[in-house]
Formats: C-alpha cells, structure tokens, sequence
C-alpha cells in the first residue's frame, strides 16, 4: 500500500443533502435505476468520480460512472443489459441504447511504489484488487475526482478533502504528487486538463511536481497521450491548457519545434497564443451547436505557428509531421490536417472561374474554417473566404 494513505483520516467527511447542491433531478435516470438497483439488492453503490465534481459545480456531466461494491459478475447478474470488459481488472457496462453507464467495483492499490514506478514505462498501472470505498477514493487522481454521492441519504462522502478544493478551485494530487505522477505520467495532462477546463489553479505542490517530472510524459503510452493532447480542446479552453503545457516543461517534450517556436516567438506573448484564442471562440460555437471540432482541423491551427515561422512556405505534410513527432497523430488526422493547412494559398485568393473544384471536397468546410481561424487570428480581410463559401452554398442548393 501506498506509504501518503497511512497519513488519511479514519473517517469521511460527510455532507448532508442540506450541505450541498446536487438534485437526483439534474442525474442521468438510467444512472439511477443502476444506482437504486444495485443499493435495493444490498450492495453499496455511488456516484462517483467528475460526474459528482460536475454536478456539484452546477455543471452537466459528460458521464455517470457508479462504483459499487458489488464484484462485475454480481453487476451482470443485476442487469441483464451488462456487459463485462477488460483483462486485468473488469468493469461493468450497463447500456440503455447507445448509452453506456460504467460501473466499477470499488478497488485498491495492490501493489508498492517500487513496483509501480518500476514498470510505468510499460503503460498506465492497472491494479486489479477490489477494495472498499476508502481504498477507491485514495487511489483516485485528485482530490476534485475523489467524492462519492450516495443514493440511499442523498448525501456527499469525501475521504479526500475534494469539496474544500472545489470551492477554492484547486487541482490539488491525492498523495505525494512525486509518487503519483511516475504511477502515471498522464496524470500531469489530465491536472492541465482540468485545470484550464474547470478554470482552476493547480496547486503549488502539484505544480511544482509536474515541473521537475515533465519529462516522465515521454514514458507514457503513445495512443494515450494523443488522446489527452485532443481532449485538451473541447470547452474552447485550449489557449490555457497549452499554456500550461508550455510552462511546465511537457510541451517542449511533446512538441518541441512548436515550444521553440513558441519562445522564439515572444513567449507568452507569441501568436501562438491567438491562434488558439480564435480556435477556442470557434470550438464554442460549434459546440453551441451540437457539433465537435475535428482533431485535424485542431492540428492544423497547432502547426500554422510552425508554417508561419517558415514563411508560409512550409508544406502541410512537413509541418503536421513536425508537430508531433513523439505522439504521430492518427494517419487520418495527419493527410485531413495536411490538407488544410496546404489549402490556405488557394484560399487566400478569390476562387477562379473553372478553378474551382476545391469546393466539392469533403474536407472543404474544414478548410474554409481553418482559413477563417488564421485570417481573423493575423487581423486579415475575409473577402476572400466570403467569396470561397457563397460559391459553397451555391453549389449546395443547386
């Protein structure tokens, strides 16, 4: 067991239904019919992890994980709608339609320090030892991660001390940030992420942590890392996100020709900067819309720092290629990105009669708003692009 959980408290601090804002109104139904399920047949089960953060904040959750008690197969026998996924330890999936409500049953960390950072270059750890509510709850990420909501009193449980750091809007490490972060690596792009999404400050500790353990990002699995890179963008918060990425040491090791870019550039007062700033207006407003940006359109405003220091002169293939070359971004994200970021000339200048084909590509849309990111970051005249996307909706309705 971890050396930081003897120093925890015995006991919870438990909030009672009048101590705090969470309605079983706001809580998805099928996570309640899971949740009273599994509590009506004797086992403990709560909500738990970013959808109680969330809630509490006045936030809609993405998602509704449960953590119960009860082991997977005992989860399966309760629903006939459960299907069981994983290896080393397996977790429930109770679908209603193309809704998955995942419920986990409740672990602990099974083995050293040692052992864990030992093996962490061979991936994320995965401990596959149930334990019980308190054992789950230390072995969470952060603290703000770290609070269970009871279904049986309505009440909020938290071993952590996650509902103190909510209301001061904090990312603050369950345990030694030192140890945490070489279990796992990621977990420093998770607090960024968090951080620049929740609008919270990361904690000095936590920080400085992640400064003197930057590196240890280039240990983690690659799929995982490029995930968390694209996850920094939803929320049009990914101005700060990379911000911190930048001051922390991990996007020098991630993205090195884009930090030195970036420090070449000014700093933090590089264009880098407004380029995500108009990406972030923009991810809003599709997202306002019901609609997700495309990673290749978020790589390719990522990369123009890098064709803009080129002179423009820079190929699509040349500056995606450069962007990530630790985490290589999936084969179709890096030949759409390309594609967009070598569109921008033709672009530039009003279509030409005959000429113009461009339009019936399907990655035209993409590449319109791509250009309109860049010309409104540089203070550019969009007539041009005006002109690209009447002849667009001409051809639509025609």
């Amino acid at each position: 067991m971890f050396g930081f959980l003897k120093k925890k408290k015995s006991k919870p601090v438990v909030y009672a239904r009048p101590d705090h804002c969470i309605s079983r109104k706001n809580i998805d139904p099928d996570a309640l019919k899971v949740l009273y399920r599994l509590s009506g047949l004797g086992y403990t089960a709560y909500l738990v992890g970013g959808g109680v953060r969330d809630l509490l904040m006045g936030r809609r959750p993405k998602d509704f994980d449960v953590g119960t008690s009860a082991r997977p197969n005992e989860v399966k026998r309760a629903f006939r709608n459960c299907f069981l996924i994983g290896r080393r330890f397996r977790l429930a999936h109770v679908r209603f339609g193309d809704k998955v409500i995942e419920t986990a049953t409740f672990r602990r960390n099974s083995q050293s320090v040692g052992e864990i950072i030992e093996h962490a270059s061979e991936g994320p750890f995965e401990d596959n030892t149930f334990g019980t509510p308190e054992t789950d709850a230390y072995r969470r990420d952060f603290t703000v991660n770290g609070l269970f909501y009871d279904i049986k009193d309505f009440s909020v449980i938290d071993w952590v001390g996650g509902m103190k750091d909510i209301e001061k809007k904090i990312i603050r490490s369950i345990g030694d940030p030192d140890i945490r972060f070489q279990e796992d690596p990621v977990r420093m792009m998770r607090a960024v992420k968090f951080s620049s999404r929740l609008g919270f400050k990361i904690e000095r500790k936590t920080w400085a942590a992640m400064k003197r353990h930057h590196a240890a990002i280039l240990l983690a699995a690659a799929p995982r890392v490029c995930e968390e890179i694209y996850r920094l963008f939803p929320y049009g918060r990914s101005k700060e996100a990379f911000r911190l990425m930048w001051e922390c040491g991990m996007l020098a090791d991630l993205m090195p020709e884009v930090s030195a870019s970036i420090d070449r550039t000014g700093g933090a007062k590089s264009p880098m900067w407004k380029y995500l700033s108009v990406l972030d207006t923009y991810e809003t407003m599709m997202s306002g819309k019901g609609f997700e940006v495309s990673n290749a359109l978020r790589s390719a405003v990522l990369a123009t720092c890098l064709v803009r220091a080129a002179g423009g002169e820079m190929q699509g293939r040349a500056a995606v290629s450069a962007l990530m070359p630790v985490v290589k971004p999936p084969k179709t994200v890096y030949f759409t990105a390309s594609l967009l970021i070598d569109s921008l000339k033709r672009l530039s200048q009003p279509p030409v009669k005959g000429k113009s084909r461009f339009v019936h590509n399907r990655d035209f849309p993409d590449a319109l708003d791509y250009a309109r990111i860049v010309f409104r970051a540089e203070g550019k005249s969009e007539t041009p692009l005006d002109a690209w996307s009447d002849l667009y909706e001409k051809g639509r309705d025609e």
